[in-house]
């Protein structure tokens, strides 16, 4: 599944340039992320970089969508063919 932020950013700067797949940008009011390119670091860490920089832990994982090891990986192969292309 991929992250999302919650209502509780404080617009910190930090966990945008952490994002090795510029899943994340700034949104009307907080920082937002982009599920089509969040593979939740599958592929570049062992675990999520953009919670593990948040001060205030507002990076939960959006239960709304859920993807399996498999499909994060997939996704993460696409966005390399994507920027390789």
């Amino acid at each position: 599944m991929a992250l999302m932020i919650t209502d509780d950013c404080i617009n910190c700067d930090v966990c945008e340039p952490e994002c090795p797949n510029d899943a994340i940008s700034m949104g009307p009011l907080i920082y937002e992320i982009d599920p089509g390119k969040c593979t939740e670091c599958v592929g570049h860490f062992n675990e999520p970089q953009c919670q593990q920089v948040c001060p205030v832990s507002c990076i939960p994982f959006n239960p709304e969508l859920r993807e399996t090891k498999d499909e994060l990986w997939e996704k993460f192969r696409r966005l390399q063919a994507a920027k390789a292309a």
